[in-house]
């Protein structure tokens, strides 16, 4: 898709399946269906209002004025949501910096534990200014380089999308594969090969923003679902 931006689409968008070796929970499938759009001269920040806008009219058209009960839980989805920055975010919940968390490897476990069920429990929440190392294919934001420009939404603590403002250089980007290439080589993980033809049209790709949002999850919360079973037609042990 960022081909195509970078040959002149400037607002493109596709409903496909996506598929994630080994995730099977409550909230994960190894199947998923996925919304993902991108819109040339836009940044993170346009795209957080696109979703205010893009699941409030959703909410409006299943008769949901205001409040989405889920699971209990009463979520206020009048904008502007809230915003908290991912070292906030462990500091006030986790205790630790993203820094350390990240030279223990264990960002990821204490996201999913101590920080992802407290957000967007009352309103949703965008978690915004990831870590440079957790942003592999964003533009790292001018004023502090030590962050990416990305952010996930949350609902009644579920993540529902990842969308980051796009690096556009492609000799950056050529050097972040290399050391994602040299990272996986150390612990003896697949290598995949370059990709070459996006390295090329990077070169000609304008500013833009992207973001995919799980619709699985999404109907979740307008369903009130306990599990992502419940919204699909076949889960993988019954194929």
């Amino acid at each position: 898709m960022k081909r195509l931006l970078a040959a002149g689409y400037e607002k493109i968008y596709q409903v496909g399946r996506c598929f994630r070796k080994g995730e099977r929970g409550v909230r994960h499938l190894p199947e998923l269906t996925m919304l993902e759009w991108y819109a040339a001269g836009c940044d993170y920040v346009a795209l957080m209002k696109q979703c205010e806008r893009l699941i409030g009219f959703v909410a409006g058209r299943l008769g949901i004025d205001r409040l989405l009960t889920y699971r209990g839980r009463v979520v206020d989805l009048t904008p502007p949501w809230e915003r908290l920055s991912v070292a906030e975010a462990f500091r006030r919940f986790a205790g630790m910096t993203t820094e350390e968390a990240l030279d223990r490897d264990c960002f990821d476990e204490v996201m999913g534990i101590d920080i992802e069920p407290r957000l967007g429990v009352h309103r949703p929440l965008f978690l915004f200014d990831y870590p440079a190392r957790c942003g592999a294919l964003a533009r790292l934001k001018p004023t502090d380089p030590l962050v990416a420009e990305r952010f996930e939404l949350y609902i009644a603590g579920m993540e529902l999308c990842n969308a980051f403002s796009e690096l556009t250089d492609a000799h950056e980007q050529r050097l972040r594969f290399l050391g994602e290439s040299r990272l996986r080589r150390e612990r003896g993980q697949t290598v995949y090969p370059v990709a070459e033809p996006f390295l090329e049209a990077l070169a000609s790709m304008p500013p833009a923003a992207g973001n995919a949002l799980g619709i699985d999850r999404l109907v979740m919360l307008f369903s009130d679902a306990a599990s992502i079973d419940d919204v699909v037609a076949f889960v993988p042990e019954e194929l």
